[in-house]
């Protein structure tokens, strides 16, 4: 029994062993299969981030290709060139100079300057100069916004590829600017648009990344990308004033996230309000308070470098002024006492006030009458006829006495011995402001003393402040009426000579009622009044001088009104009717036309159109009761494809309502914008779903075709049929607008010359090419 139970034993001891050797097989099996289904799908992941890769590199290395291929060509100025290189050389010299636009993006094309040893010398002055001539690094200052169009082209994809989207869409979508003629010609010029159009897209793409941390709250990642955002909408507005639409833009999505929060039905549930509070604290940190203390950097930048007196200081108040170096205006400032003969003229126009023995006509134009009084015009020329004395109240009174602040005087027009007036008679050109004329001494002293008389108004200038030549910025207001005088640039008809009509005007604040007095030419040159110690630089409070520089960049931003041969309305930029040309060369026959690539905007523009239709159809099916969309699409559709959508809507429908020059490049943000919805559209089309059974259970009537699916990943609906259906699209729009953009490049880059008829037939549209006949 013993022996026989051994063997009896051992056999149970084996069975066990091999039953315990097999459940460890098996689960040793479980975990390699376990282990390489994790491999597997590790190396699923990593294909696609591997084809977005080698798609960005590539993309990438193709957008610095095209921005510096033939940069060198024109070795002329360009353009807006003359304005832009101008303000860099001003800032190298540290020259006070006056434009409507930030500094920001000046500020580095000097930066380039000052890196490659440039010194400024030389100013830019008229279209058509040479660099080579003029020792100008022109190269090195058009390749600051060629990189950054470069980088513009990668933010794209990298805008794409943060959203999910799959490789053909983010190809496509960075595709239509890499191969667009306007942002090509844009990026390869000293122009500020370059760095608009990446702030822009830095933005866009910052605030996609901070709202993809939405479920991660006030992390140190979720801070970081809420204050890059806040940076790149700052270096936006810091490069133009237009850059305030990213601010809507994103503001808009900030908006519509906060009131989420709010939702109770949210999954979570609302937010406490205390914590709903911390939210919009952070947001309003990030979004307006950080980008509000970089805009004011850059300007303090601005006025640390331009410290010398220059061309600008027209544009700025007296006590700005000192607060420059070697400013001959306000060396020169000396004391006007009464009975001194002085020239007045126009701070804005620079028109001297004159008059002449000629009257009025007894009727204008327009069949309204006149006083016939002797005429009051300004003048552009400095002539005996713009000499005034200005005397007190009382004759013979004040005599050898300082002007000061608030004082009534009269003015005396020395050639015809009559005296300045204003009275309640239309002007010619202003029913609605008064006419300016002159009277005889008896009048003046007479029966129409009070009309003679005018109130000095310093501006900024304090009660007892001295009146002085040049520095004292001084509005004359009529002392009875109460009215400004003020002139304007439309010259009167050939009865006033062509000049410029002086009237009255009742709107005082208006700064266009600004003058100042020239000279004192009764004063002799060797006069100790003329003689001036060495004058200290005076310091003005930062946020002073910021203020005063913003009043004067708004005010003369909304005078850009006047035409342009150039400029163009906003309904013709999606669809490419206008460009503008930026140079020529008549022995060569070459030139730069800027437009953009037609079919890459016809598509993008037709796309702009094709999601407002899929978002009706979808609106109006929902209310049908017919969900046709799965959750994942219709979520990607509205929240991804419709911020671009939002981005390009807010960037575009503002310029509707402005006054001022508009051009076809203010456009270029847009259609970025509407690149990135292109792309979306596309994914929309080969990767969209009908709605599962869970939708069907929540309510919605499935539609007819519908199917259930099980839940994939985007890469797996992706696969197959569907990406190679996505490639083949990608790739015919692609090689259409790949070819236009070839078709189009000897104008885009300036050579070859074109023939007469290569010329013609390039003039699409309205592209009004030069050398066409």
């Amino acid at each position: 029994m013993a022996h026989g139970s051994t063997p009896q034993g051992s056999l149970r001891q084996r069975n066990v062993g091999t039953k315990k050797s097999s459940e460890s097989l098996a689960s040793t099996r479980e975990r390699e299969l376990d282990a390489l289904s994790t491999f597997a799908a590790q190396q699923s992941a990593a294909v696609p981030d591997l084809n977005h890769r080698v798609a960005i590199t590539l993309i990438s290395v193709l957008a610095f290709i095209t921005r510096f291929w033939g940069i060198t060509h024109p070795s002329e100025v360009v353009f807006d060139e003359v304005h832009f290189g101008k303000f860099a050389s001003f800032y190298l010299e540290r020259t006070y100079f006056f434009d409507v636009h930030p500094p920001l993006a000046k500020l580095l094309f000097a930066a380039m300057g000052w890196l490659v040893g440039y010194d400024g010398h030389f100013k830019f002055e008229n279209i058509g100069e040479s660099y080579v001539t003029n020792r100008v690094p022109y190269v090195a200052l058009r390749a600051l916004p060629a990189i950054l169009g470069s980088l513009t082209v990668t933010v794209a994809y990298l805008i794409m590829w943060e959203s999910g989207y799959s490789v053909p869409a983010c190809v496509l979508a960075a595709g239509l600017i890499l191969f667009d003629n306007a942002h090509l010609a844009q990026t390869r010029l000293i122009l500020l648009d370059a760095s608009l159009v990446l702030a822009m897209a830095c933005s866009v793409l910052c605030y996609i990344k901070f709202y993809k941390m939405r479920h991660d709250p006030f992390s140190r990642k979720w801070w970081k990308w809420l204050i890059l955002t806040g940076f790149a909408l700052s270096c936006d507005i810091s490069t133009k004033y237009v850059g305030l639409f990213a601010f809507l833009a994103i503001g808009s999505a900030v908006v519509i996230d906060l009131w989420e929060l709010l939702d109770i039905k949210r999954p979570g549930g609302a937010v406490p309000l205390p914590y709903f509070g911390r939210h919009f604290a952070a947001r309003a940190f990030g979004l307006i308070f950080m980008p509000f203390m970089f805009y004011l950097f850059w300007f303090q930048v601005h006025f640390a470098v331009l410290t010398r007196s220059g061309p600008g200081d027209d544009f700025m108040s007296p006590e700005f002024q000192e607060t420059l170096s070697d400013n001959i205006m306000l060396a020169k400032a000396v004391d006007i006492k009464y009975y001194d003969t002085i020239t007045l003229r126009h701070k804005e126009t620079k028109t001297f006030l004159h008059s002449h023995n000629e009257a009025y006509p007894l009727r204008y134009e327009d069949g309204r009458v006149s006083s016939q009084g002797q005429q009051v015009t300004g003048y552009p020329h400095n002539d005996t006829n713009n000499h005034w004395q200005i005397l007190p109240l009382e004759a013979n009174d004040r005599q050898g006495m300082t002007v000061k602040n608030h004082e009534v005087i009269r003015l005396r027009h020395l050639v015809t011995d009559k005296f300045l007036l204003s009275h309640d008679v239309a002007s010619p050109y202003y029913p609605t402001n008064q006419e300016f004329t002159c009277v005889s001494q008896e009048d003046a002293y007479g029966g129409r003393a009070n009309d003679t008389l005018f109130e000095i108004r310093i501006e900024k200038g304090k009660d007892g402040q001295e009146f002085k030549t040049a520095s004292s910025h001084f509005k004359l207001i009529h002392f009875p009426s109460k009215v400004a005088m003020w002139t304007h640039t439309k010259p009167l008809p050939e009865w006033g000579h062509r000049q410029q009509e002086i009237n009255g005007n009742k709107n005082l604040g208006g700064t266009s009622n600004v003058w100042f007095v020239e000279d004192i030419p009764s004063l002799p040159a060797d006069d100790k009044r003329r003689r001036k110690d060495e004058r200290k630089v005076r310091s003005m409070p930062f946020l002073v001088k910021w203020y005063e520089l913003q009043s004067a960049m708004f005010y003369h931003n909304s005078k850009l009104t006047s035409s342009h041969p150039y400029a163009s309305h906003p309904y013709q930029w999606p669809f490419l009717l206008r460009g503008i040309s930026f140079w020529t060369h008549s022995d060569t026959r070459q030139q730069i036309y800027f437009a953009g690539n037609p079919v890459g905007w016809w598509i993008a523009a037709g796309l702009l159109a094709v999601f407002a239709g899929i978002i009706c159809a979808d609106q109006v099916s929902l209310r049908r009761g017919v969900d046709a969309l799965d959750h994942r699409t219709r979520s990607r559709l509205y929240n991804s494809t419709g911020f671009f959508w939002l981005c390009w809507a807010t960037h575009y429908i503002p310029f509707w309502i402005m006054g001022r020059q508009l051009f076809l490049h203010h456009y270029l943000p847009s259609h970025l914008a509407s690149c990135l919805v292109a792309g979306g559209l596309l994914e929309f089309v080969f990767n969209s779903e009908p709605a599962d059974d869970e939708a069907h259970a929540k309510g919605g009537r499935r539609a007819s075709n519908a199917k259930p699916r099980k839940h994939l990943t985007s890469q797996e609906r992706f696969a197959g049929k569907s990406m190679k259906n996505a490639w083949l699209a990608c790739s015919v729009i692609l090689v259409a607008c790949i070819a236009c953009w070839f078709y189009f490049l000897p104008i885009t880059y300036g050579y070859p010359g074109l023939s007469i008829p290569e010329v013609q037939n390039r003039k699409w549209l309205g592209f009004d090419l030069h050398f066409a006949k």
